[in-house]
């Protein structure tokens, strides 16, 4: 069985999960080779589809919960975990 890793981080609070935001993140999870999940909102996405993603429809100060399962699970969700702070306009 793959490893695999969960993390729960939120939004800055001026900043929604739109198309700017949105493409760094799926840029970036797209550089793993894990499999990666983003869930909010009751919704999950897979963090490699910036259509899924916008899907999401996440505002600021939303909690993300970020799944991955895969060689690099860990790797991937810590990475993400940390990018969402940083997101940006």
């Amino acid at each position: 069985m793959p490893p695999s890793s969960e993390r729960t981080t939120v939004l800055p609070e001026k900043i929604p999960l739109h198309a700017r935001p949105a493409g760094a993140f799926v840029r970036d999870a797209a550089r793993f080779q894990a499999s990666i999940a983003v869930a909010a909102n009751g919704k999950r996405a897979n963090a490699k589809s910036i259509l899924e993603v916008l899907a999401l429809g996440a505002k600021g100060g939303t909690e993300l919960t970020l799944s991955a399962s895969g060689d690099d699970a860990a790797e991937a969700v810590d990475h993400l975990a940390a990018l969402i702070p940083s997101l940006t306009e």
